[in-house]
């Protein structure tokens, strides 16, 4: 049973920055993890993805102030958000897809506003 442990969320003021940690637990070495965010009253989209065969992925609209990294060899995986906008505000959710099956992490809430 994978089992994830997110911190790292906030009450930020635009333009500040935020870095987002989760690692998991409880399984081998995870081919892919992911970051996903819900703000309120939207569905649930992707914003960051980190295989370890294949290219990293950000979403198009945050590209250039979300960065995605890894502890190398570690199911360690980090959000790195800067200037922050107040659209930005969503719960973000540490994802991976092991064996066919969505894990879900319990989700960091970060909120931005002036």
């Amino acid at each position: 049973q994978v089992q994830f442990s997110e911190s790292g969320g906030g009450l930020l003021q635009p333009g500040q920055s935020l870095r987002l940690s989760c690692t998991a637990s409880g399984v081998n070495l995870l081919d892919r993890m992911d970051w996903y965010r819900q703000a309120p009253g939207k569905q649930r989209e992707l914003v960051a993805s980190f295989p370890l065969s294949g290219s990293l992925t950000i979403a198009d609209s945050l590209k250039g102030r979300f960065f995605i990294s890894r502890e190398s060899g570690k199911n360690t995986v980090y959000l790195q958000m800067n200037n922050l906008k107040p659209e930005d505000t969503a719960v973000y959710y540490c994802h991976t897809l092991l064996y066919g099956t969505d894990h879900w992490g319990q989700g960091t809430h970060v909120f931005v506003s002036a």
